[in-house]
C-alpha cells in the first residue's frame, strides 16, 4: 500500500462503543467492539438508592462474545436486573472491562479507554428508563465523505445543551430524548471514499482478521482480501471485480432495460467493500475515533490518474472533518437507547429492488458473497442490539462460522441461511411501542414483470404488522422509505418503471406495487387500527412532513364516515447526505405546482380516499415544503402519542419547525 508501515499506537481496549441499545425497567443492553474477550463489570448509580454492581463473564447467558480476529471481539451485554431501575430518572453507569490479553488483569473503565465519554458536569455516562416516550431523535443516510456536516454531531451538541446543570434532573428528564432511531444507511458499504478504503484495508491487517478468498474476478485480479491489500485495495477500480452482465445479452436488456449498469448499481461501486473483514472495519471507523488513532498517515497513491487524484484529495479533507466529530458521536450513542434498521446502502444499492435484480445478484457467486457478508456485518453491528435474545439464538452460530472460516464452504452455508432469515424487524415495548419494519428482505415481488419494483412489504409481513398493531392506541412506526412520499418524485419513478428503467431512479416507494399499497392502506383503515401513527422514515436525502387523514372504509370526503386514524409521515434525511440544492428546489417547486389542491393531476394519480396536509419548514422561503440539509429529526409527543412539535436540527445547529398548512391540503 502507498502508506507508512507502522501504526501510531497499539490497538486500544475498546474499538467502538459502548452503544446503549435498550433501557427497560428490568433489562439493559449494550454493544461493544473490543480488542480481546473480556469480563465486564457494570455499576449502576440510581439516585437515592444502593449502587447495583453486576460482574459478567464472556460467553455467558448475559454476555455474548464473538471473536472476529486476533484483536477484534464483539460483546453484547443483555442484562436482566433483579431490582428494576426507577423510571424518568438519570441513572449513572460505569462500564469496566478486564481484557483476557491484559497480563495485569486490571479493570479498565471509560477513564482509561474513552476519557471523553461523559458530558460536561458528569463523572460517568448515564441512561434513563422512560415511562412514556415524549421525545424521539431520528435520521438516516450517514455517508462519511459527503461534503455536508454530520447530523449525529449536531444531535450530540443538542443533548449537551440540555445538560447545562446536573442538578436540574427533573427538567432534563422531561426534555432529553428517550430514543434515537436510525432508519437506514447507517453505513455505505457500496460507496466508500478512497482514503476510507485505505484505512479499512490497513485495519483488517492491524486487527488480524482472517483472510477471505473469493471467486469471480477475471484472471490476474485479486482473489482474496490479502491480495487486495497488497495491490492497494484496487482503489477506485473495484468495479473490475464486481459482476456485470454483457450488454449484448438479452438478459441484460431484461434486467436493466439497456442502461449501462452492473449488478451492483451504486455510482461509487468502484470502491464497493467485498470481504466480511472490510465491512466489520467500516463500522469501527464510522462509530468511534478509537480505530482511527492506530492508523498511519496515508498519502495519495501514485497510481491514480488526475481525476481520481483530485477526488482522493477532496475526500481526504472531508474525512478529516468527519473523524473530528466522532468523539461526540460515540458519546451520544453511549447515552441514548438506539434502534437501527437497514436500508439498501447498508448492504448494496438497490438491494432486492426487483425479482430480476435478485435473480442476477444471487446467481453470481461473488455478488452473493458480498451481499451475504454485508448482511452478516449488519447483524453483528446493528441487528443484534434490536433483538438480542432472538438474534443470539438464531444467528450466533452462523456469525461464529463466518468470522472464523471466511471464504470456506461453511461460510457459504452460513450466508445461505442468513439470506433466508426473516426476523430482522422488531418491536420494542415502549409507550407508545416502537415497530420497525423490514422493507428489504420481506418484499412482495411483482407478478406482472420481473424488472418492475417489488413491493416493500409482502402479505405475510403486512399480516404480522396488523398483529403488532392490535390493541394499541398509538405507535411509532419505522419505515426506511416514506410510506407517503413526494408525489412528483413518485410519478417520475413510475414513469421510468413503465419504460423499463427503474434502476435509473431507484424506483422504490410504497405505492409502486399494488398489493403492498392496498395492504398498508387497509391496515390504516382497519376498524381496530391505532388512533395515532407516527411514521419515522428516511432514505430520500431530504426532510419533509405530511399529516394524513383517512376515513375507515370510506372516502375521506364522506361526511358521515367514521373518523380514521391520524397519521404523521415524518421524514428526516440525511444525517450526512443531501441533494444538490438547485435540483431539490426545482423538484419542490414542481411538486407544488403539479399537485396543488386544485390541480387535475390529483385525480389522475388518485390512490385511495385520504387527505394530505403538507407542512412547511419554518425559516425557509415561502413556497418550500422540502428541507434540503443534513441533520437530525426531533419529534416531541404528548401523553396520547401525538406529535406536539416536529423539528429538524441541521448539522450547523439551525432548528426548523414544520408548520401545518391546512389551506394547502389536497385529496389523494
Amino acid at each position: 500500500m502507498q502508506t507508512a508501515t507502522s501504526a501510531e499506537s497499539q490497538v486500544p481496549a475498546v474499538l467502538a462503543g459502548p452503544i446503549l441499545r435498550k433501557t427497560l425497567p428490568g433489562r439493559l443492553c449494550f454493544w461493544l467492539a473490543v480488542r480481546a474477550p473480556a469480563s465486564v463489570r457494570l455499576e449502576l448509580f440510581p439516585p437515592d438508592a444502593p449502587v447495583q454492581t453486576h460482574e459478567l463473564e464472556p460467553y455467558s447467558e448475559e454476555l455474548a462474545c464473538l471473536r472476529a480476529g486476533e484483536q477484534l471481539c464483539y460483546l453484547m451485554i443483555d442484562l436482566r436486573l433483579e431490582t428494576e431501575l426507577p423510571k424518568e430518572t438519570l441513572v449513572g453507569y460505569r462500564l469496566s472491562l478486564k481484557l483476557s490479553d491484559d497480563p495485569a488483569g486490571a479493570w479498565q473503565d471509560h477513564e482509561t479507554w474513552a476519557e471523553d465519554l461523559c458530558y460536561p458536569g458528569w463523572k460517568t455516562p448515564f441512561l434513563r428508563v422512560p415511562d412514556k416516550v415524549s421525545s424521539v431523535m431520528h435520521g438516516s443516510c450517514r455517508k462519511p465523505h459527503s461534503r455536508c456536516s454530520d447530523g449525529l454531531v449536531a444531535a450530540d451538541r443538542l443533548v449537551a445543551g440540555l445538560l447545562t446543570s446536573p442538578d436540574a434532573s427533573e427538567r432534563i428528564a422531561n426534555t432529553l430524548p428517550e430514543l434515537l432511531v436510525l432508519s437506514g444507511d447507517q453505513v455505505y458499504v457500496d460507496d466508500v471514499a478512497g482514503p476510507m478504503l485505505q484505512a479499512i484495508m490497513f485495519l483488517t491487517g492491524a486487527l488480524g482478521l482472517p483472510d477471505e478468498t473469493f471467486d469471480g474476478p477475471e484472471e490476474g485480479l485479486p482473489h482474496s482480501g490479502a491480495q487486495l491489500r497488497e495491490t492497494g485495495g484496487c482503489l477506485y477500480h473495484r468495479d473490475q471485480l464486481l459482476p456485470k452482465i454483457d450488454q449484448k445479452s438479452t438478459v441484460f436488456d431484461v434486467l436493466f432495460g439497456g442502461t449501462n449498469k452492473p449488478v451492483f448499481t451504486s455510482a461509487h461501486a468502484r470502491n464497493h467493500l467485498i470481504t466480511l473483514g472490510e465491512m466489520l472495519c467500516m463500522y469501527l471507523l464510522v462509530w468511534s475515533p478509537a480505530a482511527w488513532r492506530i492508523l498511519p498517515g496515508f498519502t495519495v497513491p501514485e497510481s491514480l490518474d488526475d481525476k481520481d487524484r483530485h477526488m482522493y484529495v477532496r475526500e481526504q479533507k472531508t474525512l478529516r472533518e468527519f473523524v473530528d466529530g466522532l468523539s461526540g458521536v460515540r458519546r451520544l450513542l453511549a447515552h441514548l437507547p438506539t434502534a437501527m434498521i437497514f436500508d439498501d446502502h447498508d448492504v448494496t444499492d438497490d438491494w432486492n429492488l426487483s425479482l430480476a435484480w435478485e435473480d442476477a445478484a444471487y446467481a453470481h457467486p461473488l455478488s452473493r458473497r458480498v451481499i451475504g457478508n454485508a448482511l452478516i456485518a449488519y447483524g453483528i453491528n446493528q441487528g443484534w442490539g434490536n433483538r438480542p435474545a432472538r438474534i443470539r439464538e438464531d444467528l450466533e452460530h452462523l456469525f461464529e462460522t463466518a468470522l472464523s472460516q471466511p471464504g470456506t464452504d461453511a461460510h457459504e452455508a452460513a450466508i445461505d441461511k442468513i439470506l433466508g432469515y426473516e426476523k430482522w424487524d422488531f418491536v420494542w415495548p415502549t409507550d407508545p411501542p416502537l415497530i420497525a419494519l423490514d422493507t428489504r428482505t420481506r418484499r412482495w415481488r411483482s407478478e406482472r414483470n420481473a424488472h418492475y419494483p417489488s413491493g416493500l412489504l409482502d402479505w405475510e409481513a403486512a399480516t404480522d404488522l396488523q398483529t403488532h398493531l392490535k390493541g394499541q392506541d398509538a405507535v411509532l412506526l419505522v419505515s426506511a422509505a416514506p410510506i407517503f412520499g413526494v408525489k412528483l418524485i413518485e410519478v417520475v419513478q413510475k414513469f421510468f418503471t413503465l419504460i423499463g428503467k427503474p434502476l435509473m431512479v431507484d424506483a422504490e416507494y410504497w405505492m409502486a406495487h399494488p398489493g403492498t399499497a392496498s395492504a398498508i392502506l387497509n391496515i390504516f383503515q382497519h376498524r381496530d387500527t391505532p388512533k395515532h401513527f407516527v411514521i419515522l422514515s428516511g432514505d430520500v436525502h431530504y426532510s419533509f412532513v405530511y399529516d394524513v387523514e383517512l376515513r375507515n372504509g370510506h372516502s375521506a370526503r364522506h361526511r358521515t364516515a367514521p373518523a380514521g386514524p391520524k397519521i404523521w409521515q415524518i421524514c428526516s434525511s440525511g444525517i450526512k447526505n443531501k441533494w444538490p440544492d438547485r435540483l431539490i428546489a426545482a423538484l419542490d417547486r414542481g411538486n407544488r405546482l403539479a399537485f396543488s389542491p386544485r390541480s387535475p393531476l390529483n385525480w389522475l394519480t388518485k390512490r385511495r380516499g385520504m387527505r394530505i396536509i403538507p407542512r412547511k419548514p419554518h425559516g425557509t422561503p415561502g413556497g418550500r415544503r422540502i428541507l434540503n440539509a443534513s441533520g437530525i429529526g426531533v419529534v416531541e409527543l404528548d401523553n396520547e402519542g401525538a406529535p406536539t412539535q416536529i423539528l429538524q436540527i441541521t448539522a450547523e445547529g439551525k432548528s426548523h419547525t414544520f408548520e401545518r398548512r391546512e389551506a394547502e391540503a389536497r385529496m389523494d
